[in-house]
């Protein structure tokens, strides 16, 4: 591999290698490089779906893939991002059959992957989502309403990037990954202290760009961890006919770095394995892959008919695993959730939901000239032509519906 000097590929045959600081972060779990990179046995999974906290001896941990429970402070937080991102979801789908939104990919049922996502970073931090994540991107502070702006087609994407240090959602599969990669390399040139989490589909899996995006990040030994959710289906087509790995996270240890696999509506195990993914990607382990298992519970987008290639039963049988309500009853039986607590976390969904209601009701001026600003830094002659032209277009229109006006 020829790189440019300053972005020298590291020799491996050095103390300085990838496999090096792979064995140095390994030495701590006692366990054998194969043994850290390879999921556990079993996905973690720390509470059932019928809401009851499982022994440790079943949570599927094993040396080296052990798991603490996340704090009561941080587990209603998290169940509170839950109710609001069901109650988004709910929301924006009623708002697509008004048309006031163009379309909407549901995540009806992932909540705790996004929530989760969201929450295990630090302020500094970096997310990369996909079109399918804009509960993620809203539980990491955005603007309910700005989020959403990008599916009813106004402006571009809707928020400031650098400021939430979230990337705009992307429709194009897996081209995200490829700027997570960017930007935790550039932030390891600077000597920056950030942690990259990009996030993808199970048929984002089958993308080149995945892999491409895996193998810099294991080479270059960057901060990033690849978050998977696996939902069954990349639009209508199944896990089955795109792998056959033993599962998603397998995929890791053929780039060389850690992988594991989770209970994707089991937010406790969720945060458990995301918050130690981020911890052990900032002390300098390299990137590391988790694959959440979930299920997609509505259409791909308004413009899919899933009984095309799903059953019922199918669908019935995942909605038995809500992630809503099995953290519902978990922190109701600990007595960390109560009637009150639970009306004002209802209370403040439906606040979001009536702040969606308004804000993507309300008509949007058109400025055309805004295709041209926001292109490059510097606008190019063949750009500032194109604005003129259109500047001298629209100025010829209004003159002509100004003479009409006046003729009536």
């Amino acid at each position: 591999m020829t790189i440019s000097a300053d972005h020298t590929a590291p020799d491996t045959t050095s103390t300085a290698g990838p496999d090096n600081a792979l064995t140095e972060a390994v030495k701590k779990f006692g366990i054998t490089v194969e043994d850290y990179m390879l999921p556990a046995r079993h996905q973690i999974q720390m509470v059932d779906p019928d809401g009851r906290l499982k022994a440790g001896s079943e949570q599927g941990t094993q040396p080296g893939h052990e798991y603490p429970v996340p704090g009561d402070k941080e587990l209603l937080a998290a169940y509170e991002q839950l109710v609001v991102g069901r109650r988004v979801n709910d929301q924006n789908s009623a708002l697509v059959r008004q048309g006031r939104m163009a379309v909407y990919p549901s995540s009806h049922g992932q909540e705790a992957c996004q929530v989760a996502a969201a929450l295990c970073l630090s302020d500094g931090d970096w997310m990369f989502p996909t079109y399918r994540d804009a509960v993620a991107v809203m539980t990491r502070g955005v603007d309910p309403v700005q989020v959403m702006t990008i599916f009813r087609g106004d402006w571009h994407g809707g928020y400031d990037p650098l400021k939430y240090k979230v990337g705009i959602q992307c429709t194009p599969l897996t081209t995200q990954l490829l700027h997570a990669v960017g930007v935790a390399h550039a932030a390891k040139l600077r000597g920056e202290d950030i942690v990259v989490l990009a996030m993808c589909g199970d048929g984002a899996t089958s993308e080149g760009d995945f892999h491409e995006a895996l193998n810099f990040a294991a080479v270059f030994h960057l901060p990033v961890i690849f978050f998977v959710q696996n939902n069954k289906y990349a639009i209508s087509v199944p896990l089955a006919h795109q792998s056959v790995a033993p599962s998603l996270a397998h995929k890791a240890v053929g780039y060389g770095m850690a992988g594991e696999r989770v209970d994707g509506n089991d937010v406790v195990a969720l945060l458990a394995v995301l918050d130690r993914a981020v911890k052990l990607a900032r002390e300098g382990s390299g990137p590391l892959l988790v694959e959440a298992n979930t299920y997609r519970m509505q259409a791909h987008t308004n413009a899919d008919d899933d009984t095309r290639y799903r059953e019922s039963a199918e669908v019935a049988e995942w909605r038995a695993k809500d992630p809503v309500n099995r953290m519902r009853t978990y922190l109701t039986d600990r007595g960390l959730l109560d009637d009150d607590g639970e009306a004002r976390i209802a209370a403040h969904a439906e606040a979001v939901a009536a702040q969606l209601r308004e804000g993507l009701g309300e008509d949007v001026p058109v400025d055309p000239q805004e295709l041209f600003r926001h292109v490059f830094a510097v606008q190019t002659p063949q750009l500032k032509e194109q604005s003129a032209m259109l500047a001298d277009e629209l100025a010829r229109d209004a003159a002509g519906t100004d003479s009409k006006e006046a003729g009536k």
